[in-house]
């Protein structure tokens, strides 16, 4: 892969009024900051994680199956990769560096694996260390299970919280009938393990003998986002609704989110799921997209770089193809921005330790905001 030029690309573009609606209408428009994004890593066609290194470099999960080491304008390829199964919305997916890298230089990967008894792949989380340009001392954290040839809806998203408990998804994988409500098996749920895979004494179901201990919470459709509220350290999660009911939630420990015994959405042929928005014992999201963004990656912005924006949420829009800024004030959505319109679909966003927001977007690459 080449050297990448910086070539600025300028704009800044208001949330539309057919964008912004949807069931929690009255959030508002905030006035625009003007910023220069810059092109910082190019030619990557899905660059579905981020992790930045202690060392200032950065590597880049591709979702066909390569991970990359981007460094003083250069990239190289990562070897050691665990067999990843790509299809459709699966292939090599998140990337995150454990809390204590620095000391223990652990990576956690999520992708799609054949490994099974079954044709096919589903959701796996490992664990190594870098050595030079090779992974090496694989730990295979977890798998679901069962394997299925099906290739939507793989979740997979990491975040770890400040208590150093690691946190994923797993979504549906496209059976909601069967996944997402059932504690007994894998898929729509958020999962949460020590650092080293084993399960925490108190998770929810831990006591439960059939239920898949490692669950956190349940009733989710297609979670692409994961986030630590840099204030309450709580998890906050984004997901994929069918036609309409894109979510914001906040996970809680063994609650249930709904997915499909409630939504917002509909299906896509226009036809009805169900008639129901709200159920008792079922949480509401914090915040609905209807019409859905098909939104990926989040990060909250803490960085004195962009003042305008501390505490803000940013999530990108698959569908749209632009980075939706929200602000919230007691877990509300008060007012929305739509920034970087067009550029492409944005695959992920991420807060960098030197305080620049990054961006992924697929065919192009990984930009850098830079404020004016």
């Amino acid at each position: 892969m080449k050297k990448s030029a910086l070539v600025p690309y300028f704009f800044v573009v208001l949330l539309s009024t057919s964008c912004a609606q949807n069931s929690n209408s009255g959030a508002k428009t905030p006035k625009s900051v003007d910023f220069t994004a810059q092109i910082v890593v190019d030619g990557i066609q899905n660059p579905w994680g981020m992790a930045f290194m202690p060392n200032g470099g950065l590597l880049i999960t591709e979702k066909a199956g390569q991970l990359l080491f981007h460094k003083d304008g250069n990239t190289r390829k990562i070897q050691g990769l665990p067999e990843v199964y790509v299809r459709g919305q699966g292939g090599l997916m998140d990337v995150e560096l454990h809390p204590n890298y620095s000391e223990n230089g652990w990576i956690y990967i999520s992708y799609a694996s054949p490994d099974g008894s079954r044709k096919g792949g589903n959701t796996a989380i490992s664990r190594a260390k870098l050595e030079g340009n090779r992974l090496v001392d694989h730990q295979l954290l977890y798998k679901a299970e069962p394997n299925t040839t099906r290739g939507q809806h793989f979740g997979s998203r990491i975040e770890f919280d400040e208590a150093g408990y690691l946190y994923f998804s797993i979504g549906d994988r496209g059976n909601r009938d069967v996944n997402p409500q059932n504690i007994t098996v894998d898929g729509g749920k958020i999962y949460r393990l020590h650092d080293d895979g084993q399960i925490p004494k108190d998770n929810p179901f831990i006591n439960e003998a059939s239920a898949k201990q490692a669950i956190f919470s349940y009733g989710h459709r297609n979670p692409q986002g994961l986030a630590k509220h840099p204030e309450t350290g709580q998890i906050w999660e984004h997901e994929h609704g069918p036609k309409g009911g894109d979510e914001i939630n906040i996970v809680q420990k063994g609650n249930n989110y709904g997915w499909p015994i409630i939504t917002y959405g509909i299906n896509y042929s226009g036809t009805k799921i169900t008639d129901q928005t709200s159920k008792p014992g079922m949480e509401q999201p914090l915040y609905q997209w209807t019409p859905s963004i098909a939104p990926s990656g989040m990060t909250f912005v803490t960085s004195d770089k962009y003042p305008d924006w501390k505490g803000n949420l940013l999530v990108g829009s698959l569908a749209f193809q632009y980075l939706e800024r929200l602000i919230i004030e007691n877990n509300k959505v008060i007012s929305r921005e739509k920034l970087l319109d067009g550029l492409g679909r944005v695959r992920n966003v991420r807060q960098a330790p030197d305080g620049y927001i990054y961006v992924g977007v697929e065919g192009k690459g990984i930009y850098r905001l830079v404020p004016k």
